[in-house]
Order: C-alpha cells, then sequence, then structure tokens
C-alpha cells in the first residue's frame, strides 16, 4: 500500500531524553488541540490502581498509604471523531529493524479486533525513534502480521512491512502529531466502515 502522507525525516537527530513519554506527551497535546477547536473528542483511559492499604488518621479523611498499577484492561485512548468510536494504543519502539509483536498485549489485539467488529475504528500508534517517524498501523494490518506468529512466523513487524502497510503520521506544530490526517486516508480508503445510527440500535 502507497500512502501520499510523506514526511521529511532527520535520522542523525534523535531525542534520547524521556523516549518512554514523548510519544504519549505529543498525542495529549494533539488531543487537546482537537478538543479546544472541535475536531474530536478523544482521551487517555485513566490507568487502573490497585488500592492495597489505607488509613484513617482522622475520621473524615482517608489516606492511601499503599498502591500500584494494573495492567490496562485495554487500550490507551478512545473517543469519538466524524461519528466513529476510536480506540487506539499508543507504542515506542526502540529497536532499529523490527516492532516486537511482545509489545501488544493479546488482550489488547482482541479488543482492537472487536472495536473494527463493531464499526470502529481500532489501530496502534508506533513512534519509531531510531528513524524519528511515527505510524498508524490498523488493525486489520496488524491482523495479518498477528497471524503469522500465531502460525509459528516471525514474531515482529519489520521496518519495511510497516511502512507499507501503515500511514506515516506527518508531524508539525501544531497539533504536533496530526494523527487526524491519517484517519481521515484511512477513511476514504475503506468504504466497507459502518456507523451506527440511532435507528439501527435497539
Amino acid at each position: 500500500m502507497n500512502f501520499p502522507i510523506k514526511k521529511k525525516t532527520n535520522n542523525n537527530f534523535i531525542n534520547k531524553a524521556n523516549l518512554g513519554m514523548q510519544l504519549e506527551n505529543e498525542i495529549n497535546e494533539s488531543n487537546n488541540y482537537y478538543i479546544t477547536y472541535d475536531k474530536a473528542i478523544i482521551y487517555k483511559k485513566p490507568t487502573p490502581v490497585q488500592i492495597v492499604k489505607v488509613d484513617y488518621p482522622m475520621r473524615s479523611k482517608a489516606v492511601i498509604t499503599e498502591a500500584y498499577y494494573k495492567v490496562p484492561s485495554t487500550t490507551d485512548y478512545n473517543g469519538i471523531y466524524k461519528g466513529y468510536y476510536i480506540d487506539f494504543e499508543a507504542k515506542e519502539n526502540h529497536n532499529k529493524t523490527a516492532f516486537p509483536l511482545v509489545n501488544i498485549h493479546p488482550h489488547q489485539y482482541t479488543h482492537l479486533q472487536n472495536i473494527y467488529r463493531h464499526g470502529g475504528i481500532g489501530f496502534i500508534i508506533i513512534a519509531w525513534n531510531h528513524y524519528n517517524e511515527t505510524y498508524l498501523l490498523p488493525i486489520k494490518s496488524l491482523e495479518k502480521f498477528w497471524k503469522r506468529m500465531e502460525d509459528g512466523g516471525r514474531k515482529s513487524i519489520t521496518y519495511d512491512e510497516i511502512k507499507e502497510n501503515s500511514l506515516l503520521i506527518k508531524e508539525g506544530y501544531n497539533p504536533r502529531l496530526d494523527y487526524l490526517k491519517a484517519i481521515d486516508y484511512y477513511l476514504e480508503n475503506n468504504p466497507n466502515l459502518i456507523i451506527l445510527k440511532d435507528d439501527h440500535i435497539h
């Protein structure tokens, strides 16, 4: 698949600081922009927390003294855009040649499949830090690589396969990571997607 979304890259410049948070911050900033300008309503899902111990220093106050993060039950972000339910996971990849599928939990993969089956748009956003590029990988593209792994094949997606089966997200000034443009191209080229109208819901 040859997508018309192009972007110049600078392979000599890779910001090594806060690699684990860079993608999340860029998506959050883009989401704030989309909400401010009424383009879409997309939020980061809160991470589930398991509370282990609570102290009550006063009758009217409770203090959590021990807790830990659970593994997220589904994916990172969800919302609505142009009448479509949007649901996606965001991953940073520090590998030069491939994206390891172990980075995606099986329950997240199943969840995104279900989103697509019900007429929504499910995908993975992958920041490929070595090349300073960010891609949107639709669930239907991910599906063939997942099945290949289940059939005993390679357990990763190569860089060339990502370029061939994903949409390159163009970076800008505001928003920094305008992934809605990639979704627009995806919608234009997937006419079989359906929007669940009120009269179809019983």
